[in-house]
């Protein structure tokens, strides 16, 4: 199965450090307002999912949302989460560790198009 997001090394263990000291955590895809487009890491529960909000997947045992609109625009994609040094979003949670969340992005292949297709019907 095509995972629709997956996470670095790097970004594995920052989520690991995050769950150590705030317990369970979760993930939604900014829409680019307040802090841009960057990933968001909130306490598990923290920010409320609504019915528009699209379950992409998990990175670190993490669930990982996108809202509806948004994932029109992305949904040819997989979304690859890196970590890079920085102040993050001021809600997302890696912030007061000196780094923030990173989406960057590849195309899938004709051949994963196909295997997405299948699969979601």
């Amino acid at each position: 199965m095509i995972e629709r997001v997956i996470a670095t090394d790097a970004t594995l263990e920052l989520i690991e450090l995050l769950k150590s000291k705030h317990g369970p955590v979760m993930f939604h895809q900014s829409g680019g307002c307040c802090d841009g487009s960057a990933p968001m890491c909130y306490p598990d529960g923290d920010l409320i999912v609504g019915d528009q909000d699209v379950l992409l997947g998990s990175i670190g045992d993490s669930p990982f949302y996108m809202h509806k609109s948004q994932y029109d625009y992305w949904k040819h994609t997989q979304l690859i989460i890196d970590v890079v040094d920085g102040r993050g979003g001021m809600f997302s949670l890696e912030g007061v560790e000196g780094k923030r969340f990173l989406t960057r992005s590849r195309a899938f292949t004709a051949e994963e198009n196909k295997e997405i297709q299948a699969n979601s019907n």
